[in-house]
């Protein structure tokens, strides 16, 4: 890549070579050549790439970004995930810093770089539902795992939200829609 900062459009290319490799892989992913990810192509990159989740998992991913709702990811839908994906990665590892694993206390700091904020017991109650062993403990998975439910239960909290005030009311059936979008 030509540096090209003397002419301040570095970042411009750099982006586009970037945006570019990251088509490069999108299609290389896409092994039925349909030009959308599904659940079992996206579970299998992630996996060459050392990130091993199940199945709910990946395809909880795949519905934070399927703005279609048709179970797979575009391009564009697909690039979406990646930005959050690296800016979750990079909390974690910021905080990590060359560690396996972050404690409870380490995940609350990661969680607020990636732009989540919780009262304590609601991130107590969460981590808790990611650390089944109780050790107090959280590799890179299991972060992005609560980074994942955390993002999804946002995007459904401001669905509900119309008014933009951060608060909503629900009936029964509206919270059984909510719970259900948020299995993993």
């Amino acid at each position: 890549m030509a540096n090209q900062t003397q002419h301040g459009d570095h970042l411009d290319t750099e982006s586009e070579s970037e945006s570019e490799s990251l088509r490069l892989w999108f299609h290389s992913v896409d092994t039925d050549h349909s030009n959308s990810i599904n659940v079992d192509e996206l579970q299998v990159a992630l996996e060459a790439s050392n990130l091993r989740f199940p199945k709910t998992i990946v395809a909880q991913m795949i519905r934070m970004y399927d703005a279609d709702h048709n179970g797979s990811m575009s391009f564009e839908e697909f690039t979406s995930l990646h930005n959050f994906l690296n800016t979750v990665h990079f909390a974690f590892s910021n905080v990590a810093r060359n560690q396996q694993s972050i404690s409870l206390n380490e995940v609350y700091m990661a969680l607020h770089q990636a732009g989540f904020s919780l009262d304590q017991p609601s991130f107590l109650t969460t981590c808790q539902s990611f650390d089944p062993t109780r050790s107090g403990k959280f590799e890179v998975n299991d972060f992005i795992s609560i980074c994942i439910f955390l993002q999804s239960a946002k995007n459904l909290f401001t669905a509900f939200d119309t008014t933009k005030q951060g608060r909503i009311s629900l009936d029964y059936n509206q919270f059984i829609y909510c719970a259900a979008n948020l299995r993993i």
